[in-house]
């Protein structure tokens, strides 16, 4: 398929890149700096600019069948809900209609599978307003007539891909070690390209 990834540098977006192309995947990728890309395929292309430019998001939208974004900003907000609506506009432009968005374990009705520690320290507290921003995104996908999923992993790890985990668990699921690798959740959101599964749906994932 020809699709786009927004988030393409970050620690997870590096995994959906390496094995969207592995898969025959044409790839088209929004990066403020092209340095930082740390390779080069011949269906792979690198386009330079803000996700919170539309012009930009624009170039990378335009004749794709489907959207991947995992974007992130450390421990700041912002960009995950802005960077959604703008993507999403595009889309809308474009006539582009899938669209899958990392998102994180722990919203909307998720938050039950969290501990204490990452219920109300970690998110609570020191990530507080990442996760503030993955809320509000969450919700802005959720209003739009895209065909959306949301994917809820847990806490990343660099561990290899094993496939083993769970996943579209419920909010009273237990026993979670709250952890999965980046290579699993990659492996998950490029499987939505062919799975309906979870279209209209939040699908958390976590070992």
């Amino acid at each position: 398929m020809r699709i786009a990834i927004f988030g393409a540098t970050g620690t997870l977006g590096r995994h959906v890149v390496e094995r969207g192309l592995a898969q025959g995947h044409e790839v088209t990728i929004l990066t403020r700096d092209a340095t930082r890309v740390g390779q080069k395929h011949e269906r792979l292309r690198v386009i330079e600019g803000d996700v919170l430019d539309p012009a930009a998001v624009e170039q990378v939208v335009a004749g794709q069948e489907a959207v991947l974004v995992s974007l992130g900003n450390g421990r700041k907000g912002v960009v995950r809900a802005e960077g959604a609506r703008v993507i999403m506009a595009a889309m809308q432009r474009n006539g582009v209609k899938r669209l899958i968005c990392q998102s994180t374990l722990g919203v909307g009705d998720s938050s039950g599978n969290l501990n204490f520690l990452w219920k109300y320290v970690i998110f609570g507290m020191l990530l507080r307003p990442a996760f503030a921003d993955s809320v509000h995104q969450e919700k802005y996908v959720q209003a739009s007539d895209l065909d959306w999923t949301i994917v809820r992993p847990s806490a990343f790890t660099d561990g290899p891909a094993t496939g083993s985990y769970r996943r579209g668990f419920p909010a009273t699921e237990t026993g979670l070690a709250l952890k999965i690798s980046r290579a699993d959740i990659a492996d998950f959101m490029l499987e939505q390209l062919i799975d309906r599964t979870y279209v209209h749906r939040a699908a958390a994932i976590s070992n």
